[in-house]
Parts: C-alpha cells; sequence; structure tokens
C-alpha cells in the first residue's frame, strides 16, 4: 500500500529563496519509517518557482507566464536535489516525475503515468512529483499541488493521502482569530479556516479541503496537518490521531469511473429529460440521444460530458458517443453516452 504525502512551498522553503532543510530531512525520516514498516511512499511536492524566482533576479513570484515558467524551471533542479539529498541520507533512492494536466485527462496516458509510478514505487524508490509548470501551456495549475495530489493518490489507490501545511489542521476560523478551534473531522469542515495561498505558493486552506474531499470520496482517507516537527508523518501512517481527518466514502467506483470523474475534463453538458434520468438511475441504462434535450458546449465523440436533468440536479459524468452537432438532431437508435462509460453521482 502507498502513502501520498504533499508539501506546499511554505514548508520546502524559506521565503528567501533557500530550502527548509531541517524540515525536508525531517519528512524523509518519516518516509524512510514508512518504507521499513512495509509500505511504499510518494511525495507531492511544491517549490520549484518559489527557489527559481531569486535565481533569475526576481524580487517576488511572477505573474506572466513565460517568467513562471522559468522559474519554475530553474528552481525544479534545486527542488529535485534537496529531496535526493535528503532521502539519501536515509537510505532511500528517488525519481522526478513531472506531471501536466494532458497526462491524466486522456486516458491511454493516465494508465501510463500509473504504470510508470508503480514501476518506481515496487523497486523501493520514492516518486517526487511536481506539476510539469515549465511546459504549461494556458496556467500553471492543476488547480494547485493539494488538487495534483488527490488525483495521484486517487491514480495510484493509495492507502492514505497526508496534506501537510503550516496549521494543525482545519480550524473553525483562521488560527490566529481569537476562540479558533481545531477540527479533528472533516465531517465538521463546511466554510471554517477557508483562505487563499501564500505569496510563495497558489495553494491555501481552501485548496487542502476540496482536495481531501475529493481523495475522501474516491475512498481514500485523507488528513491535512502540521508539517512541523518530528515524525509527523510517520505518526499518521501509524494511525495517529492528528491534524484533520477526512474518512473514507464507502465503496469506491472502479479505476476507469474514478478516472471519468476526477481526471478527465469535461468538454460539454447534456440536459436530458425525466424518461432519461429515470433510465440513468433507476434503470442502469445509457443514455439515448433522443432523451437529451439540449446539447451545451462544442465536443466530439470520446470527450467527457455532464450530465444534467431538467431541474439542473447534476446525475453524472460520461464519454460522448458521438459528437454535439450530430446529438442536437437527437437521432433515434443512437447512444449519447454507453453505461458502460458514464459515472453517477
Amino acid at each position: 500500500m502507498t502513502v501520498v504525502v504533499k508539501l506546499g512551498s511554505s514548508l520546502v522553503t524559506d521565503g528567501g529563496g533557500r530550502v527548509r532543510r531541517g524540515l525536508l530531512a525531517a519528512r524523509a525520516a518519516d518516509l524512510a519509517a514508512i518504507v521499513r514498516a512495509g509500505e511504499s511512499a510518494c511525495v507531492v511536492s511544491s517549490g520549484a518557482i518559489a527557489l527559481g524566482t531569486p535565481l533569475l533576479g526576481l524580487a517576488r513570484r511572477p505573474r506572466a507566464l513565460p517568467q513562471l515558467q522559468a522559474a519554475s524551471a530553474a528552481g525544479q533542479v534545486r527542488l529535485q536535489l534537496a529531496w535526493e539529498t535528503a532521502l539519501r541520507a536515509e537510505g532511500l533512492r528517488t525519481a522526478q516525475v513531472l506531471l501536466s494536466g494532458s497526462d491524466l485527462a486522456e486516458r491511454a496516458s493516465y494508465v501510463n503515468v500509473r504504470n510508470a509510478l508503480e514501476a518506481l514505487l515496487r523497486l523501493g524508490v520514492i516518486p517526487v512529483i511536481n506539476e510539469n509548470d515549465a511546459t504549461a501551456t494556458d496556467e500553471i495549475t492543476f488547480g494547485d499541488n493539494d488538487a495534483l495530489a488527490a488525483q495521484v493518490a486517487v491514480l495510484l489507490g493509495a492507502r492514505l493521502l497526508v496534506l501537510l501545511t503550516e496549521v494543525d489542521g482545519v480550524y473553525t476560523a483562521h488560527p490566529a482569530e481569537p476562540g479558533a478551534e481545531p477540527l479533528a473531522s472533516g465531517d465538521a469542515v463546511a466554510d471554517a479556516a477557508i483562505g487563499t495561498g501564500s505569496a510563495l505558493g497558489r495553494g491555501g486552506m481552501e485548496s487542502k479541503v476540496a482536495a481531501a474531499q475529493l481523495a475522501a470520496g474516491a475512498g481514500i482517507p485523507t488528513v491535512i496537518a502540521s508539517g512541523r516537527g518530528h515524525g509527523v508523518v510517520a505518526a499518521i501512517a501509524a494511525g495517529e490521531a492528528r491534524g484533520t481527518h477526512f474518512a473514507p466514502a464507502g465503496e469506491a467506483p472502479s479505476a476507469f469511473r474514478l478516472w471519468l470523474r476526477h481526471a478527465k475534463p469535461t468538454a460539454g453538458r447534456l440536459v436530458v429529460d425525466d424518461g432519461a434520468r429515470a433510465a440513468l438511475i433507476g434503470g442502469g441504462g445509457s443514455l439515448l440521444a433522443v432523451g437529451v434535450v439540449r446539447c451545451e458546449g462544442s465536443f466530439a465523440a470520446g470527450d467527457a460530458v455532464e450530465l444534467v436533468a431538467l431541474d439542473g440536479a447534476v446525475l453524472g459524468k460520461g464519454i460522448a458517443g458521438v459528437g454535439a452537432d450530430e446529438l442536437r438532431d437527437r437521432p433515434r437508435g443512437v447512444e449519447a453516452v454507453h453505461r458502460d462509460r458514464l459515472v453517477l453521482y
């Protein structure tokens, strides 16, 4: 079984373009303890842009995409070297894996990424994963590395996802406010302690909560906890109560449906009539083109589409069997989405 651990820029770096080597050493010791206990471990680490920014003579994190890409390219070398040094001191081997959104969007490349990561884990290697920011084409984002960590956990069918932060978990209000209390259970999290990212990175508590809910919904227990101190991840992996725990949902869907729901981007929407809704939810049937009231967006066969009822309720997501232009004619006898290629919410 695999434990996925995510660290943000503000943990990995000190704000001045330097690596927090003591913190990485402590987390490397945690990973070594997990490996000695017979499990595998995977790291999702931010920090490339924060480390690369001063190398380029910039005073603060850039906003323009080309400068972000340049900072990432410069800083990623230092980031991987820092992890390699920390893990080697614990007798562990490591590998760098850079992912982009397109790597997970298509089923074939998604499976290929999973196979590569699983091969590394079987060989006892700790993959250190980051987004491939240097070649991003639209935005430098999966959303943020919290979302990437949740995606990696789902992809690997991880036993546990640990999202490390500067504070001890999710609080009822901003931790600096009087009376703010930590929440032990993710069930108690509503709009508590939601904040934006730091000056070093994009993620904040809001993104961590969203990532935790995504992973937990896929059947993976998730903990948001402090990334400071000794033994924190090893303790969480051993079952000790730390931070805010998000309990897994019931039986997880198949690997294909997990990919479809969480990794395949949506290209359009199909609004379906009440008969089609009943066939999908009650009868486990396919969605026929005749049951599609309206197509939204421009999509082709093989793209993912959201399925929506007349009252606006989102029913699920599926792989379109035909394109939007053909579906708008509502041809009889044509499957808009086959039942084996959809997931209901």
